[in-house]
């Protein structure tokens, strides 16, 4: 079956990443160390958030999700996954449970939700809302937020959040870490979004924090290993099963969100192909099997007998610099690579081959300056995944010139896991 859906393009019509902010505040390099040696503040506050109430909510989420609720605090967040029922991902997001039948999802996944709740029996609501949302990320950063709250959150565990003020506002601090590192996300009403900004940047003034800019701001998620939405896989959609949601999904998102770019060597008629599950991409330990979900009975094939495993591929140095020198060089050369990732919103899907024949595909090439390294993410057969395996990365769309570029398979995430680290032992201000 082949599907080729027209908002899915080969052409060079992306658009400049600009959601983050600024290209640059200080300089990319500089913020790409924020969060390694002090701490950054990056506003995702483009996140598309979505309220639920009411006492079937739970079990909506329990109904799309491949995540557990067995137990579901209130005060906790999940990073919950929903997919087709082929075991593909339609979306994810971090889902927060603010009261006991109130539910707040950040993320594409609340058009799928209401979308299914709309479409089900279920004794709830929902509403679209409007929050800020900045990351207040690195080793510095439970300090910044404690001198600007005038309070510790010491006591907010990992995926918790709790009630601060800053400002005199009341907004909550979701301890999580996109960059690998303690982090925060400070969340709250739109209307006092620039003054908890200000807050933040005047409290970590001495702490050395950065803002992040777009040209830098998803380099942390290649380090770490979050895997992203149209930057590693295309959301599972385009079936013609999921027709009428596709068409509800595209009248309510901008042009942006809906225009799918793609670019790079690895070919295919059938958009499924760009489609990835929850064990491909690394995310195995939020599928849990303790109630019926969509994409339950090929996920549990999937996760006994996995066949392909999320890594970090390590490009060769040398093979890098040919791509570039070839700028300077008589000739066709060939495509450019962005610095530190493409800025145009493409969904880069290399080949990875492995004795000439394609064993995965690369994805969300990113130069690592902390590194001193191109890296990328990639989607590896099984047999082709141990560490330190070679292998070759084909870059270069199909009809251009292109580049076999040697590189090595490495852990992912490729950057230490400092998320999880004991904060009651920080020093404090």
């Amino acid at each position: 079956m082949t599907i080729t859906p027209a908002s899915m393009r080969r052409t060079p019509e992306g658009y400049f990443n600009v959601r983050f902010g600024k290209p640059e505040y200080t300089d990319w390099i500089d913020e790409s160390m924020s969060w390694k040696e002090t701490c950054y503040i990056g506003d995702w506050s483009f996140l598309w958030e979505r309220r639920f109430r009411g006492p079937d909510a739970l079990r909506l989420f329990s109904d799309i999700s491949v995540n557990s609720f067995a137990r579901f605090d209130i005060g906790q967040a999940k990073h919950v996954i929903h997919c087709n029922d082929a075991g593909k991902v339609i979306h994810e997001g971090i889902l927060s449970r603010l009261d006991e039948e109130e539910f707040m999802l950040f993320g594409r996944g609340g058009f799928w939700a209401d979308y299914k709740l709309r479409h089900g029996r279920y004794n709830a609501s929902s509403e679209p809302d409007d929050w800020f949302n900045f990351q207040v990320s690195g080793p510095n950063s439970i300090r910044v937020v404690e001198k600007a709250a005038g309070t510790s959150l010491r006591d907010i565990g990992f995926m918790r959040f709790g009630k601060i003020r800053i400002e005199g506002r009341e907004i909550l601090a979701l301890r999580q870490g996109m960059a690998g590192e303690i982090g925060y996300e400070l969340q709250g009403p739109r209307e006092y979004s620039e003054e908890i900004h200000a807050a933040i940047m005047t409290a970590g003034k001495e702490l050395g924090i950065r803002r992040l800019g777009a040209r830098v701001a998803t380099v942390n998620h290649l380090e770490a290993c979050f895997p992203t939405i149209v930057s590693d896989y295309l959301p599972a959609i385009f079936d013609e099963s999921m027709q009428e949601y596709l068409e509800e999904f595209e009248a309510a998102m901008p042009g942006f969100a809906i225009t799918f770019n793609i670019a790079g060597s690895f070919e295919s008629n059938d958009v499924r192909d760009w489609y990835r599950s929850p064990v491909e991409l690394g995310w195995s330990r939020n599928v849990k099997f303790d109630h019926e979900f969509i994409g339950r009975e090929a996920l549990e094939g999937e996760v006994a007998d996995p066949k392909r495993a999320m890594r970090t591929l390590v490009w060769n140095s040398d093979d890098v610099v040919d791509v570039y020198a070839s700028l300077f060089q008589k000739g066709d050369p060939y495509r450019f690579m962005d610095m530190p990732r493409d800025q145009r919103g493409f969904m880069y899907a290399d080949k990875v081959l492995k004795d000439g024949k394609t064993v995965g595909v690369a994805t969300s090439r990113g130069y690592s300056y902390y590194f001193r390294e191109m890296i990328s993410l990639g989607t590896i057969d099984i047999k082709h995944g141990d560490i330190g395996t070679e292998v070759t990365v084909v870059w270069g769309n199909p009809g251009e010139p292109q580049k076999e570029i040697r590189a090595k398979v490495a852990p992912a995430p490729y950057k230490q896991d400092n998320r999880r680290a004991d904060v009651a032992a920080l020093p404090r201000m």
